[in-house]
């Protein structure tokens, strides 16, 4: 019999029940509606139990802090389930103190001057919302702080950890019916897949083998349910339905039978909530550790190269070519100055050192996540190549992919950059860790200045690091650098330039001056950088070193200064190991697979069949853009898609949200993207971001494109230019847009100038005895008061 069929019957308004029951005398009928009352009864305490004592249906599980009737705070462990709120001493669930029945409460933030995030569940009449037993039929919780009865203050150790918690008790205060029957269906497929594919072991699986283990397992059957105190005394209305209540008992058998089978017609119409777990097996591209790495020694020694009498002949046939002030990135060097490795692989220095990243993430001080962010960035610089060389410049289209394993947190970052346009050449880069906190992305225009006898590689751009759990974004750019010494002297590579990174959520910032050797400095003058870490417009820190060695930093308040940052031997051997594509997974546009030729000729030292090789790739290159001029087809870019209002580049399958740890299992790539395997599909929801004013990169040839670039006959391509062009009108729109929200935040500040004016205006005007006549009021008022204290003295003396 269905629930729906029971109801009905309940309400005695099925007709074919009705005539049956019509037939019956008053006392039958009364028995009937008892029996399937109880029965539905049961079915509900059955459904309840089932989600109290499955380990596997669990919404959300954390430490939190909770305030008692003294005011005072303590830390317990809280295990959300529908319709519940179990609180716990220690996470192991064995010393039970309260559960809260989240059916009788409401819940509201709660303003605090504490750090964290508050929130508060209370009953609205003041009613108790505390069950009166455990899950496993305590009478009594462990000793604790006194708890309020009628509500229960909660604080979240940070504001996204409260944001989260508060989404998930909303979900189970509406949703608990829909997620009892969905998580205990979910429960039941796991447990029929575990049998067939005994080699897959999920978390769900070993929490559910070890409640049944430890034999803590709450048994459900109808007697155990029989035995609960859950009987309510409306039972019998009277004395007489209490007597004849064992003519129940007898036919109780054959009801249970019948509301078992409404319970499974019921999870049976529940299947379109019902979500599929993913396959077990995950299909992701194959790294391997990479087997050597060269790191420079720090100083000018590393950073200079006598030019050979050979190679000088290259250099003048190259000087011919260019004049003072002049672009280079059209101009072909010689490949006896190239470093044997892509640029794309190049940007990838800066993640030997991630799990500073992965701290910073989990650092609650504002300020001191700020100087975990310098002290990464800085650690990306002292990686360079014996002498002066230059990465090849990417080929349109060439893409490089690699990944570091944080053994701390036994987690990934995985790297993807692509260039996305040839002239101007422009590098887009997305670096993801979503189980530690973090990701970057952003683009680089790559300029070359030449001066005569020095040159300048000037990196036009910025990179954007974004908390997921916190919402904030650190906002950096890149030094340039300076190469001297070209036409007469010693060749030598340096940085220089001011970068600047910033916070605007927190509203700390840094900045970093590279600094060039001076004529006459000394060998200490080499890699010297100076920066400082503000709060607004006040300096906290300074800092002081060189960017390649040891570097101070000194606190302005208390004037100590220690070692901030030096990449010791002891702390090369730290970093992270770096793994890259196996060579036979790679693309042929991979970078590694691309310039293999190249790079071969490089290491042999013959440059002459380098140079042949680098022409053959350049000439490829070349020949594919006259091919898509004539045929009046624009370049499709791979992995990202570039904004039609900022022309601003973003990876095509980021994924921002914060890391779920008990959805989220592993975070892998294939193909170019970066996905996470999940124990339950959940659907995908793209916030829109505040467009930001373009910058300073022009249009590149690769065009915004559709995030799934399928090949697509001629009225696919009609489709393209249509949606192409909603794109265009709703650029415009959101252009509109926020020009009016700055014209709005214009006259704010207008107004409020003048406000300012005005009151500064009054309180110039104000005349000065005003405050002394306020003065004198007040001491005529005291003596008044004294005069009166005496003569009520005199009068009661």
């Amino acid at each position: 019999m269905s629930h729906r069929s029971e109801t009905k019957l309940f309400n005695g308004s099925e007709k074919d029940i009705s005539q049956s029951a019509s037939k019956l005398t008053k006392k039958e009928s009364l028995k009937v509606q008892k029996k399937n009352y109880r029965e539905e009864k049961k079915r509900a305490t059955r459904e309840l139990l089932s989600t109290i004592t499955d380990p596997s249906v669990i919404v959300m599980a954390d430490w939190l802090k909770i305030r008692g009737t003294l005011k005072s705070w303590t830390k317990l462990w809280c295990v959300l389930k529908p319709g519940v709120l179990l609180l716990y001493k220690t996470p192991k669930n064995d010393q039970w103190v309260g559960t809260v029945l989240l059916n009788v409460c409401e819940l509201i933030e709660r303003p605090s001057k504490k750090d964290g995030f508050c929130f508060k569940l209370f009953h609205p009449l003041e009613q108790t919302i505390w069950a009166t037993k455990g899950p496993r039929g305590e009478a009594v919780g462990a000793i604790t702080l006194p708890l309020p009865g009628s509500y229960l203050i909660v604080r979240a150790a940070s504001e996204s950890d409260g944001r989260c918690w508060m989404d998930a008790l909303e979900l189970a205060l509406k949703c608990s019916s829909l997620l009892k029957r969905t998580m205990i269906r979910e429960g039941k497929e796991h447990d029929l897949n575990s049998s067939a594919d005994s080699t897959h072991v999920s978390f769900y699986g070993l929490l559910r083998a070890n409640n049944l283990h430890s034999g803590e397992n709450l048994p459900l059957n109808d007697s155990e349910i029989d035995r609960q105190p859950f009987k309510d005394q409306d039972t019998y209305s009277d004395k007489s339905d209490k007597e004849n209540d064992h003519d129940h008992e007898e036919s109780e058998n054959d009801a249970l039978g019948k509301s078992e089978e409404s319970d499974s017609d019921t999870s049976e119409r529940q299947d379109d909530s019902y979500v599929d777990p993913e396959p077990a097996d995950v299909r992701e591209t194959t790294y391997l550790e990479q087997s050597h790495e060269e790191l420079g020694e720090a100083g000018e020694a590393a950073q200079t190269e006598e030019v050979s009498e050979e190679n000088k002949s290259f250099i003048w046939t190259l000087l011919k070519q260019v004049r003072p002030g002049m672009d280079l990135s059209k101009v072909v060097l010689p490949t006896f100055i190239l470093e044997p490795r892509s640029f794309l692989d190049k940007l990838s220095d800066y993640y030997y050192h991630a799990d500073f990243l992965s701290e910073a993430a989990l650092e609650e001080n504002a300020y001191n996540r700020m100087k975990k962010v310098v002290k990464w960035y800085l650690s990306g610089f002292y990686k360079k190549p014996k002498g002066l060389k230059k990465p090849y410049n990417p080929i349109l289209g060439e893409f490089f992919r690699c990944m570091w394993i944080h053994p701390r947190t036994n987690s990934k970052t995985f790297y993807i950059a692509e260039q996305v346009s040839h002239h101007p050449p422009i590098s887009a880069f997305y670096v993801s860790n979503r189980k530690d906190g973090f990701c970057l992305s952003g683009s680089i225009l790559a300029k070359s200045k030449f001066y005569g006898n020095s040159l300048s590689a000037i990196l036009d751009g910025e990179g954007r690091l974004t908390f997921l759990n916190r919402g904030e974004d650190y906002v950096m750019t890149m030094p340039y650098a300076h190469c001297k010494g070209i036409l007469y002297g010693t060749m030598t590579l340096e940085l220089g330039g001011i970068v600047n990174i910033t916070c605007e959520k927190t509203g700390y910032s840094a900045t970093i001056e590279f600094k060039l050797k001076p004529f006459l400095g000394n060998n200490d003058s080499v890699n010297q950088i100076s920066g400082r870490i503000k709060l607004g417009k006040e300096v906290l820190a300074v800092l002081e070193g060189h960017w390649d060695s040891e570097v101070t930093i000194s606190d302005k308040k208390t004037g100590v200064s220690e070692t901030f940052w030096n990449p010791t031997s002891d702390i090369k051997q730290r970093r992270l190991h770096r793994y890259t594509v196996k060579f036979e997974e790679q693309d042929d546009f991979e970078s590694e697979k691309l310039w293999q030729q190249v790079t071969k000729a490089i290491n042999n030292k013959d440059q002459t069949e380098a140079t042949q090789e680098k022409y053959i790739l350049e000439e490829a290159q070349r020949k594919s853009a006259k091919e898509r001029k004539l045929k009046g087809e624009a370049w499709t870019c791979k992995l990202f898609d570039q904004d039609a209002v900022t022309g601003e580049w973003h990876y095509k399958y980021a994924d921002t949200r914060p890391w779920d740890p008990l959805n989220d299992m592993i975070q892998f790539e294939k193909d170019g993207t970066i996905q996470t395997k999940v124990r339950h599909r959940t659907p995908m929801v793209t916030v829109p971001k505040i467009k930001r004013k373009p910058g300073s990169q022009k249009m590149a040839e690769c065009g915004f494109s559709s995030p799934e670039p399928d090949n697509q006959d001629s009225s696919g391509s009609e489709a393209q230019l249509k949606h192409n062009t909603r794109i265009r009108k709703k650029g415009a729109e959101l252009g509109e847009l926020q020009s009016a929200i700055e014209s709005i935040k214009e006259t704010q500040e207008d107004i409020k100038r003048e406000i300012m004016a005005l009151r500064n205006r009054v309180i110039s005007n104000s005349s000065p005895w005003d405050y002394h006549s306020l003065q004198f009021k007040h001491y005529v008022f005291i003596v008044l008061m004294v005069l009166l204290q005496l003569i009520i003295n005199f009068l009661f003396k």
